[in-house]
């Protein structure tokens, strides 16, 4: 068997082209033509066909891709040396994909602490998609931050720690003083953070657990669409206290404790064993690792309150318990 066939079978399958196959692979046209001649032979499938001016994989060919690509992905990394990291010449672009609230909170820890150390390192952050996509096993991704561990066998995973939800609101808000119970938070008109739209979620079935039901208006899809519309109106939102504090401080939104027994919200890093002894990606692991513990493990809000824009002191805040401190 000539194992070559494997690397072309790949660039055929991420191209879906014969001339950008032969291209990537430094070959001729005619040239590849032949290998996906004998790529058909030896699979006994098509592979690749012709539908109008572009060429459509097989599902056969679909069933194939990925196996194809970690077979070539291992391949590559057994005939490619290991050598020792020099953090000034390394030239790499890294893709990250995470909350699109954790960018806020994530990117100017990390981003000064990559551009110390590798200045020719660029990060490319991604927000969460509208549906589960699996990029990580795709190549399309290196490293994504999500709430669950991935259940693919060949996707690591570390959860790093955990947040918890808190209730944000305008500070005039009526529920931004005195005690915040599940009445009060119940009554009020609500926003919730969904990319796929839902109007319900663990909250509810918390307030469901009392007796209580609250009124949801809209459902937005990102966490910073949620935070503007709650500083423009009377609705409250609820968000991951630590990742999100950037956005909502910035905001000069206030966030109280939600008066709900809910479970910490993980956060999770997840990757391909593909990278696993890659030197440049264990570095860049670390580096995430460390800036999403400083991120996890920022102030609580309530031991220092934002400073009004005027700059007169700021009230005294709602301690946990939501009375005044």
């Amino acid at each position: 068997m000539d194992l070559n066939l494997l690397v072309a079978l790949d660039a055929l399958l991420e191209e879906n082209s014969v001339a950008a196959a032969a291209d990537r692979l430094h070959l001729s046209p005619p040239a590849m033509s032949r290998t996906l001649a004998r790529i058909r032979k030896a699979t006994g499938d098509d592979i690749l066909v012709r539908t109008g001016r572009t060429m459509t994989p097989t599902p056969h060919a679909l069933a194939l891709r990925e196996e194809t690509r970690d077979l070539v992905a291992r391949a590559t990394a057994v005939l490619t040396p290991v050598t020792a990291l020099d953090l000034e010449t390394l030239e790499r672009s890294f893709t990250l994909r995470c909350h699109d609230a954790l960018v806020s909170a994530l990117a100017p820890i990390l981003i000064a602490a990559v551009a110390e150390a590798a200045p020719n390192v660029s990060i490319r952050l991604l927000a969460e998609p509208s549906a589960d996509v699996a990029d990580l096993a795709r190549g399309h991704t290196d490293l994504e931050i999500g709430a669950t561990a991935p259940q693919r066998p060949e996707i690591a995973a570390r959860r790093i720690g955990t947040d918890r939800m808190v209730a944000v609101m305008r500070a005039d808000h009526p529920l931004a003083t005195g005690t915040l119970t599940p009445e009060r938070f119940a009554e009020a008109e609500h926003v919730t953070v969904s990319r796929r739209g839902r109007l319900t979620g663990p909250i509810d079935d918390a307030l469901a657990g009392l007796g209580l039901h609250r009124r949801v208006r809209a459902a937005l899809p990102s966490t910073t669409a949620a935070l503007q519309l709650a500083a423009r109106t009377t609705m409250v939102t609820a968000v991951a206290e630590q990742v999100c504090r950037p956005a909502w401080t910035d905001l000069r939104l206030r966030a109280r404790t939600l008066p709900l027994d809910l479970p910490p919200v993980p956060v999770v890093v997840a990757w391909h064993h593909r990278y696993d002894t890659d030197p440049a990606h264990t570095w860049l692991r670390a580096e995430l690792l460390t800036a999403l513990r400083t991120v996890l493990t920022a102030p609580d809000p309530d031991s220092a309150p934002a400073r009004p824009p005027d700059g007169t002191p700021a009230p005294s805040a709602p301690t946990a318990d939501g009375e005044s401190g």
